[in-house]
């Protein structure tokens, strides 16, 4: 198993503004109410059915509501050769460090 990556809030928003993508596996009605600007919407329960719309090649910064599921998720990832940051606090610690979060709707479909 590989060694968990994990970054603050405040270090993900930084990160996100790169070549690294942003990845909410919370649910869709946990992402319709909300989620970080920029995210990529792809809920842990759909994780092994649609790992392979991630690139390999981007660093994934993994969020959910405060940390947990994407701490599991990340493991995964990396697990499977995904380079993939767990973002501690989640969501609730992206919205403190200032990062901006939308309510649009449901999720765009895959790329």
């Amino acid at each position: 198993m590989a060694e968990l990556e994990t970054v603050s809030a405040a270090e993900a928003i930084e990160l996100s503004t790169g070549e690294s993508w942003l990845v909410d596996v919370r649910e869709p009605d946990e992402w319709e109410a909300g989620h970080a600007e920029g995210a990529y919407s792809l809920p842990m329960s759909q994780l092994a059915e649609r790992m392979g719309e991630l690139p390999q090649e981007a660093t994934l910064l993994v969020i959910c509501h405060s940390g947990g599921r994407s701490a599991r998720v990340a493991a995964t990832l990396a697990d499977a050769g995904y380079h993939a940051i767990n973002v501690a606090g989640g969501t609730m610690a992206w919205q403190s460090a200032g990062g901006v979060v939308v309510a649009d709707g449901p999720a765009p479909s895959p790329k």
